[in-house]
């Protein structure tokens, strides 16, 4: 194994959404950086992502809203299109934040394994040095974690491993080459223990999910990841359903069929956790992993990206295209505090979401089966017609934009 020392200025690990999304916008400040990818080519997992208003700002920011905007529509009821709801191709919201990086940005088959942090041989700033798999060892000024869920770097800066919810979700995308004929709108069916979404992406495709509460004996099948296993076993999950729901499973394309456990952090872990060392910090999945239950993990990495991508940029500007360490420490502890309360907050919205759409958590819900008229009443009156309406702030956020950079 040969061993390799590179030096770079910024080094983002994980290229998945969080990672090439803060890649472009330290580029679009200015700023030189190396992502690395622990897979051997682009790595998309799920066939879409919901994204709304947030995340359409953010996308505006970084530069590449308007190649999405073109190809897919906003869904038409009005309660979705005040949130800008739309649901792309997980795979075009990666090739377009991509295109826009220079072509060496992105370092595939790179694994990191450890992290070190000393002295610099000169001056009193830091040195990070990573190690990766193959034997190559990188010095950097600065190090971002981007590396999802199970992330090295959180855990090197000693955050709390993630927690199961209780509950897993399948996915999949419908292909009709004919034409599927639904409006395009969201729609949903909720039932006790589940929940499941439709949502067409254009006219021959439509994203689905379900997300149900953990059954030991069915989740160790999924976790195989066989597609006709997973296919089989959500078609007779389903049965009873409106006719739409089968038809959707059953027109899948296999290899976009997943199985996930859906795990979460504890927002008190952000509100008291370490974030950020000096010049390391996190975003994304690695800070923030949430249920899906208001479609804002990817639209949380989007912002963190700005948001980061400010203020680095705001200290290497103010530095003449140069990183200053004490400066740069000044702006991560800024961005921490930005986005401790706000993605603590998303957190548990999100979880609170879950747990009353799904008539309760695995051990609460059982207790309240001879009530089911109560948590009907909670979800469709107290949730869907007073709290949902109030979670405007959270869908509707305006992350900000990023400095114009050097001349």
């Amino acid at each position: 194994m040969e061993n390799v020392v590179m030096e770079e200025e910024v080094v983002i690990v994980g290229g998945g959404v969080a990672g090439l999304a803060t890649a472009l916008a330290l580029n679009r400040v200015g700023v030189r950086n190396l992502v690395l990818e622990r897979s051997s080519e682009l790595r998309v997992s799920g066939p879409g992502l919901t994204l709304f208003s947030n995340a359409w700002i953010a996308l505006e920011s970084l530069g590449v809203a308007h190649k999405l905007t073109s190809v897919y529509k906003p869904y038409k009821r009005e309660e979705w299109m005040a949130t800008g709801l739309r649901t792309v191709h997980r795979r075009a919201l990666f090739e377009a934040l991509l295109e826009e990086l220079p072509t060496d940005t992105v370092r595939f088959s790179s694994k990191l394994i450890s992290i070190e942090k000393t002295k610099a041989r000169q001056g009193n700033d830091s040195l990070v040095i990573i190690h990766l798999e193959d034997g190559t060892t990188i010095h950097t000024k600065v190090l971002i974690g981007c590396d999802g869920v199970h992330s090295l770097v959180s855990k090197w800066l000693g955050l709390k491993d993630v927690v199961n919810s209780g509950r897993c979700a399948m996915r999949g995308l419908g292909v009709f080459p004919e034409g599927h004929g639904l409006n395009h709108e969201m729609q949903q069916f909720v039932d006790i223990g589940r929940r499941f979404g439709i949502l067409p992406v254009n006219n021959e495709e439509v994203y689905w999910f379900m997300s149900y509460q953990s059954i030991p004996t069915k989740d160790a099948e999924m976790a195989k990841g066989d597609p006709k296993v997973i296919q089989k076993t959500m078609l007779e999950s389903v049965y009873g359903s409106p006719q739409v729901v089968s038809d959707v499973i059953q027109q899948s394309d296999m290899q976009s069929l997943s199985w996930v456990p859906l795990s979460f952090r504890y927002p008190w872990d952000l509100i008291f956790g370490r974030l950020s060392d000096g010049t390391i910090t996190i975003a994304g999945d690695a800070m923030h992993p949430m249920t899906p239950d208001l479609g804002q993990g990817g639209c949380a990495a989007l912002e963190d990206a700005v948001v980061l991508g400010r203020h680095i940029g705001n200290s290497y500007i103010r530095n003449g295209g140069m990183i200053s360490q004490e400066d740069l420490e000044v702006e991560i502890g800024m961005y921490v505090k930005e986005r401790r309360w706000r993605t603590a907050g998303l957190i548990t919205a999100s979880y609170l979401s879950g747990w009353v759409q799904q008539s309760g958590s695995s051990g609460i819900g059982s207790s309240l089966k001879g009530f089911g008229w109560l948590m009907k009443f909670l979800r469709d009156t107290v949730y869907y017609k007073i709290i949902y309406p109030r979670l405007g702030g959270f869908l509707r956020y305006d992350c900000g934009k990023l400095p114009s950079g050097l001349a």
